[in-house]
């Protein structure tokens, strides 16, 4: 057990969330406990995360936790581990409710230079209708900026997206959004990038968008199932500008929406329910939202990226990288014990 980087999480010490003030010490080995000593109190190991007062083994919850973000169908885990159905989904709501938190805290604390952002949305079958997923990555280190749950697709859901990308962008910095025909794109980013123009004279000051904010459109029509027609445009900035950073960024040589329609198969392969011609279902939209950031933990964290990987100066060597890599979150792969173990201080 070692203290480093471990810190106290009770709402009345003085030290609350401090991390290597020398306030936590071992207090037991055996029980796996610490001890702060601004506070006198006691707490386990384990606190803070899934692990916390766990029933069953915990390597029995990491091999049933790494297959479900894998995708693999919650009965078949319990057919295999001889579960409750009820246990493995308490499980995964369990393990997604801290990704969701970890990711929550590295998107707050990392601002990125997100240089080119994409966005779409998919729905999810569940049990007595559906839902509509909404999300967003970073192109250039492929990460996963975050989803939006929400039965209708509608301006709200496109708000907070828009809101997860406005939280997680660095400003004074370019950025290019491509996003499909759906209108409501328009309104929300601009309201969310939108900055005062103070005049000095009276009355309310204009709007206007940020230098280097510029927005561009796929529009797709269909036949059918077919696709008939593809239509691009710039809505924000010029052709150029568009281009230049679409080459600068190396992220395609037209506009497009192709880097977020793979992420979107990703989450299709891993969660139930998103699978377009398949007969499995969510529970519900609480279920669907902990799966997705279980799986969007993982990816983020724990999946190398082929394109992201770099060449070793000495000999023929790739460095494997992730996103969070990539987006300088962290400087190695995690393991999925290790994203499950991550401590975060709540509220």
């Amino acid at each position: 057990m070692d203290p480093q980087g471990v810190f106290c999480a009770n709402p009345r010490c003085a030290d609350r969330g401090a991390v290597d003030k020398g306030n936590v010490i071992v207090h037991s080995h055996k029980e796996r406990r610490f001890r702060c000593t601004s506070c006198k109190k006691t707490f386990a190991a384990s606190k803070g995360t899934p692990f916390y007062r766990l029933h069953k083994e915990g390597s029995l919850f990491l091999c049933v936790i790494t297959l479900l973000s894998h995708g693999c169908p919650l009965p078949a885990v319990v057919a295999a581990f001889g579960l409750d159905e009820r246990t493995v989904a308490a499980w995964q709501h369990k393990a997604g409710e801290h990704c969701s938190a970890v990711h929550q805290r590295h998107l707050e604390s990392h601002k990125l230079d997100l240089q080119h952002v994409q966005a779409d949305e998919l729905y999810a079958k569940r049990q007595g209708g559906r839902s509509w997923v909404a999300m967003a990555m970073a192109v250039p280190t492929r990460l996963w900026l975050g989803g939006v749950v929400s039965p209708v697709r509608d301006v709200d859901l496109i708000q907070k997206l828009v809101g997860v990308v406005r939280l997680a962008w660095l400003p004074g910095t370019a950025l290019l959004i491509c996003v499909d025909g759906l209108s409501s794109y328009v309104g929300a980013f601009w309201v969310a990038f939108r900055e005062k123009v103070h005049t000095g004279k009276r009355g309310r000051p204009p709007y206007r968008l940020p230098d280097g904010i510029w927005l561009a459109q796929v529009i797709k029509s269909y036949s059918g199932r077919r696709l008939s027609d593809v239509v691009r445009r710039v809505l924000w900035g010029s052709t150029e500008q568009v281009m230049g950073q679409l080459q600068k960024t190396r992220t395609g040589e037209q506009i497009n929406t192709s880097y977020v329609e793979r992420l979107n198969a990703t989450f299709r392969a891993r969660l139930a329910g998103l699978t377009r011609r398949g007969r499995r279902l969510l529970k519900d939209e609480e279920a669907l939202e902990k799966g997705m950031y279980l799986v969007g933990g993982v990816y983020n964290f724990c999946s190398a990226h082929r394109s992201l990987r770099v060449r070793l100066r000495r000999g023929k060597k790739w460095l494997q990288r992730t996103p969070a890599m990539a987006a300088g979150w962290t400087d190695h792969a995690w393991s999925i014990r290790e994203l499950l173990s991550f401590r975060v201080l709540h509220a």
